[in-house]
């Protein structure tokens, strides 16, 4: 795709960044394929495609419209069209910078600013959204139904194991995950305290940057990144062997520090060391898969649907291994027509786009449901939070299936 971009962006770092992007796309339209948009509105505008094209338009110098935001905002930015691309377009990056340049041309509502502020400010801050969502669950029964479908029960997190061991690995705590979801994290801790692997959590550390990020605010989510670089730096140079992600979201984009941060002379370095470090969880128990399956040999008897979220199988093109890690432990595992396509939650999706997420999450329940399972277990807390919202299925993270089974067979 030839390019001329306009004066204002020419020669930036984004603007070299999106002319190689753009100079990648043949526009063959193999995405459209594999849009959730695209498949449910059939506009070419709310596919990859033309997505590309209107931003394209605009950083050739086109005014933007309240029209482009529009097709904009649609994106869950799930990044399936970069699966798809037979060229390598990194849809996703390219989108990031699109919006930024759409918003400041575009001004929005106050009724949509209130809610992006909001959410930008609350979320990353546990201090906020801890409170928040205690006070949500102690009144979830009251809510309207739309407020307590992001509202989950309240759950107890158990204990978190207290031994030392010579191997140690940092762990994201995260930013909403610790209210909505704490035994996520205490489940890994113990699963990983039984293999001989300590979990450490440090302090500091917060919000992985994704949140604010995406909603355009880049100079606070690069400033939250930078926080847990600095966060992390001295367990790093205490020799921590990873750091583990049970959140598939952040994990995308912690792995992308290197990349987010490699303008800046006082945190690259270190921003692509945290980068290499970075690893899914289910990066890390294929490792111990044998000792694992000695220990939980017949002790899974459940019949699961493995929901894959986008940020696992797209955003960090890792399949095949929670579903492989699973078979392998005694778990009937299986995955649901479509598993390519996402559940609608997105991050922050579902709330500023309900209509299209709440469609695109009965499509997926539906789906996974046919299988006949007795639990649907995933990788992502919105993804559980969202598919949980429309099923009385139990929907849990898959670290908790096992965990659940190695407290059985000790």
């Amino acid at each position: 795709m030839q390019t001329n971009l306009a004066d204002f962006i020419k020669n930036t770092r984004e603007g070299e960044e999106a002319d190689a992007i753009l100079r990648k796309c043949v526009h063959c339209g193999f995405c459209t394929a594999t849009c959730p948009t695209y498949q449910l509105l059939g506009d070419e505008l709310d596919g990859p495609r033309g997505r590309i094209y209107l931003m394209k338009q605009v950083l050739e110098g086109k005014p933007a419209t309240r029209k482009t935001q529009l097709h904009l905002d649609r994106c869950l930015t799930c990044r399936n069209c970069e699966t798809t691309c037979p060229s390598g377009v990194q849809y996703g990056r390219l989108v990031d910078i699109g919006r930024k340049i759409v918003d400041q041309q575009v001004p929005r509502p106050l009724s949509q600013r209130i809610v992006r502020e909001a959410l930008k400010e609350s979320l990353p801050r546990k201090w906020m959204f801890t409170p928040a969502m205690k006070m949500g669950q102690m009144a979830r029964p009251l809510l309207p139904k739309a407020l307590r479908n992001k509202v989950p029960a309240k759950q107890h997190a158990g204990t978190w194991p207290r031994t030392q061991h010579a191997r140690k690995m940092l762990l994201l705590d995260g930013c909403v995950q610790p209210s909505m979801a704490p035994n996520i994290n205490a489940a890994t801790a113990r699963v990983l305290d039984a293999l001989g692997v300590q979990m450490i959590v440090a302090p500091r550390a917060g919000c992985c940057g994704a949140i604010r990020y995406h909603l355009n605010d880049h100079d606070g989510g690069l400033n939250d990144m930078r926080n847990n670089i600095d966060a992390w730096w001295p367990y790093v140079e205490a020799g921590a062997e990873a750091i583990v992600m049970t959140a598939s979201g952040c994990g995308a984009t912690v792995k992308e520090y290197g990349h987010l941060l490699a303008h800046d002379p006082a945190y690259a370095a270190k921003a692509e060391r945290i980068s290499g470090l970075t690893k899914d969880l289910s990066e890390i128990l294929p490792d111990f898969q044998a000792e694992l399956a000695s220990k939980l040999e017949g002790k899974i008897g459940k019949r699961v649907a493995f929901h894959p979220p986008c940020t696992l199988q797209h955003g960090q093109q890792i399949r095949g291994k929670v579903e492989g890690l699973l078979t392998a432990v005694g778990v009937d595992v299986t995955l649901c027509a479509d598993s390519h396509l996402c559940c609608g939650s997105a991050g922050t999706y579902s709330v500023l786009q309900p209509e299209l997420a709440y469609r695109l999450r009965d499509d997926k329940l539906a789906k996974l449901e046919a299988t006949s399972p007795e639990m649907i277990v995933s990788a992502n807390i919105g993804c559980l939070t969202h598919l949980q919202s429309g099923t009385e299925t139990p929907v849990r993270h898959w670290i908790e299936l096992v965990d659940g089974a190695l407290s059985k067979a000790a």
